[in-house]
């Protein structure tokens, strides 16, 4: 009865075409999972990588914990950040989770300001 079954279903010796249809679908899926998950998070590992490894004194930054902040000097693995009128903080470079604004050098602000302080006078 189990014995006539087994012979039924011919288990001959499986060829190499049978090995790379059994291993096509999981080459498949790493393909997929590269260019959809890893190679995009590389990049933006890198992109993050180059931006903190660019900041310069004045940028304005968002830290991981949601600060906006103004960076006020920069030392080797940490950053001192302005977050109001004379309250500064240190924190860790990789923490600067995204860079908002460059500072505005003075000549160009003071263009567009009369020396009253008041514009259009």
């Amino acid at each position: 009865m189990f014995i006539a079954s087994a012979y039924a279903q011919g288990g001959g010796a499986a060829g190499s075409s049978g090995f790379l249809v059994q291993i096509a679908p999981l080459l498949l899926i790493f393909v997929v999972f590269y260019f959809l998950l890893i190679r995009p998070q590389q990049k933006k590992m890198k992109a993050h990588r180059d931006m903190v490894g660019n900041l310069q004194r004045g940028d304005k930054v968002i830290t991981g914990g949601g600060l906006y902040a103004t960076v006020a000097k920069i030392e080797d693995e940490a950053v001192i950040l302005e977050i109001a009128n004379g309250v500064r903080v240190k924190a860790a470079r990789h923490t600067i989770s995204e860079l908002t604004g460059k500072p505005v050098p003075r000549d160009s602000a003071n263009d567009s300001v009369g020396a009253s302080g008041k514009s259009g006078e």
